[in-house]
């Protein structure tokens, strides 16, 4: 049996055992672990418990809100995705997220314009979280994963890759 143990300083608003509890939660459901195993079961209860927090990182909900879509938990997607979309960054016909307190982006020609990888991988994260859902995501999902979509796809280097790690 594999013994871990979650999320041990919830408290002081540090994200980063809840951001690398997400990970690892969505690496163990993607392989695929049941939601029902024992360590996936406490990840999520941890996840669950940090959910409630208010003062979670725009990148940690991302997070969250997939790990939860992976784990078929929709009231909590839902609840993520809506806090999440509150945050949004929405213009020109797309939707991203970037990190908080960043200064406005200056207009700079095309090829300087493209986000940090933070910001390409949150907003992929949230477009998954989006997508993944039983039966199927509805019509409303749909066209707002579209906008989201639309960011990421403008956030392509000309190799076609993304600044992004992941």
């Amino acid at each position: 049996g594999i013994n871990m143990y979650f999320c041990d300083s919830l408290q002081g608003g540090v994200n980063d055992e809840i951001t690398l509890t997400a990970y690892i939660t969505i690496a163990l459901l993607e392989i695929p672990l049941p939601v029902t195993h024992s360590v996936v079961r406490n990840a999520l209860f941890c996840l669950e418990m940090a959910a409630g927090e208010k003062e979670n990182h725009v990148y940690t909900k991302a997070l969250m809100a997939y790990a939860f879509a992976l784990a078929g938990k929709e009231e909590k997607r839902k609840a993520l995705l809506a806090s999440l979309e509150r945050e949004a960054v929405k213009k020109d016909g797309s939707v991203h997220w970037q990190r908080p307190g960043k200064e406005p982006e200056v207009a700079l020609p095309y090829y300087h314009s493209r986000a940090p990888s933070a910001e390409v991988e949150m907003t992929s994260y949230v477009l998954l979280a989006h997508l993944t859902t039983q039966p199927a995501p509805s019509q409303q999902e749909l066209s707002f994963a579209a906008l989201i979509a639309k960011w990421i796809s403008a956030q392509q280097n000309p190799n076609g890759g993304f600044s992004s790690t992941q």
